[in-house]
């Protein structure tokens, strides 16, 4: 069963927001990696990040430390 996409959750909302002003993201992984990139996509279970070479990474949200901006 395919449950809808709840928009009005802030962690949503706030990933929404990076996606719609391309902001530069810092997403730490739970084995502490970090990736950077830009936001392009989020559903109930990943986030897609495109890095500087274009490079789009799918990242499980379950695997995510941590987002932030960071600063260009």
């Amino acid at each position: 069963m395919i449950t809808e996409f709840d928009t009005s959750l802030p962690s949503n909302r706030q990933l929404q927001n990076l996606i719609k002003q391309a902001l530069p993201t810092e997403i730490k992984l739970l084995t502490n990696e970090m990736l950077t990139g830009k936001v392009i996509w989020q559903d109930h279970h990943s986030i897609c990040l495109v890095d500087e070479h274009s490079q789009q990474t799918l990242i499980w949200r379950q695997a995510i430390a941590y987002i932030r901006i960071t600063k260009n």
